[in-house]
């Protein structure tokens, strides 16, 4: 335990703020697996303003948001394409 008055506050402060960061991480991480399971451009929108946010708050490191921003568009457009059917050459059905 600290014996100076500014570490004793320090350690509350560090108290808070953990728990604080604690919440907005775990906020995140759910935007992020419901964005993953769900490829809606809504929740997409949702996922790059909570991205954003924790950026804002150093949270996150920005290179870090705009990586998981581009790997989730990447999944959502390919999600968007309609699958093709493949035959193959030369057989008639």
């Amino acid at each position: 335990m600290p014996i100076i008055k500014s570490a004793i506050k320090k350690v509350r402060k560090d108290k808070t703020r953990t728990a604080r960061n604690k919440k907005r991480e775990l906020a995140l991480k759910i935007l992020i697996k419901k964005a993953r399971l769900d490829k809606s451009p809504k929740n997409l929108q949702a996922v790059y303003s909570g991205l954003d946010k924790a950026v804002k708050v150093n949270l996150i490191h920005k290179n870090k948001a705009s990586r998981l921003k581009s790997r989730l568009s990447k999944g959502a457009s390919s999600a968007k394409k309609s699958p093709k059917s493949y035959s193959k050459p030369g057989k008639d059905q």
